[in-house]
């Protein structure tokens, strides 16, 4: 079992690893989002398109479960979703992937950040499904913002974490000066609007044609992302968006 990578949406940001084990897989199985699904199947079949011949494989797709949306109990929620997820994929595999076949979960950004099918895989080969499993690593919308952005996730001697809109509306972290966000429905950003100090960088859609950078102060950006934001997802149905805010060291 091949668990690809395939970058934040453009073509160009699949590895060469990640072509090669697209190129050996037998079945490629999709899990589609119901708010994007068209969308975001049509951006997955372009990059098929762009690497794998036709006709090199079979396409096996399945309606991504979806999950509870609540404060309460929050991880329960995750927890039982997944293992609906590793039910669908498990029924998946069973069905369509025969002997001796190599099947392939294709992966939005990099499978080890902030996704969920390493661990539904691993689920399912605990239930004693027998097949190997190798992660191949892509290009996440993480870095793909810094490099749109032209900057760094971290200053010289500093720390950066990786965490969600979830955990930032608690409280900037203490010790750390660059924070990448990520999964920030509630605009947790907005909270740090009043500091001088505090700098921004966010996209959404990164590495699509449908790409928004903002940058600068975010004390004179913050409505303008939130107008943006507002305005994109209403026209979409859904967003995907990244933000780093970078803070001046020792400003606290």
């Amino acid at each position: 079992m091949e668990i690809i990578g395939i970058g934040a949406g453009d073509p160009g940001h699949v590895t060469v690893a990640a072509v090669a084990a697209l190129n050996r897989a037998d079945v490629i199985f999709l899990l589609d989002k119901a708010d994007a699904a068209r969308e975001l199947s049509d951006l997955r079949q372009a990059i098929l398109d762009a690497h794998v011949p036709a006709g090199g494989h079979r396409l096996v797709r399945a309606q991504d479960p979806e999950r509870v949306r609540t404060e309460a109990g929050y991880g329960e929620a995750v927890s039982d979703w997944r293992a609906r997820r590793a039910d669908v994929c498990a029924d998946m595999l069973a069905e369509h992937l025969g002997p001796g076949e190599t099947g392939a979960f294709l992966v939005w950004g990099d499978p080890a950040l902030y996704d969920s099918i390493i661990s539904v895989v691993d689920d399912i080969r605990a239930r004693g499904a027998g097949f190997e499993v190798t992660v191949h690593p892509g290009i996440s919308s993480v870095s793909a913002l810094a490099a749109r952005c032209g900057t760094t996730l971290n200053q010289v001697g500093g720390a950066v974490q990786v965490t969600t809109g979830r955990r930032l509306a608690r409280g900037w972290p203490t010790d750390v000066d660059d924070l990448v966000v990520m999964l920030d429905s509630r605009e947790a950003f907005a909270g740090f609007a009043d500091d001088p100090d505090v700098h921004i960088h966010w996209g959404a859609y990164v590495g699509t044609a449908d790409e928004v950078i903002i940058s600068g102060p975010l004390a004179e950006v913050a409505d303008e992302i939130r107008e943006t934001r507002a305005r994109a997802r209403a026209a979409k149905g859904w967003i995907m968006d990244t933000y780093l805010l970078r803070r001046k060291p020792g400003s606290v």
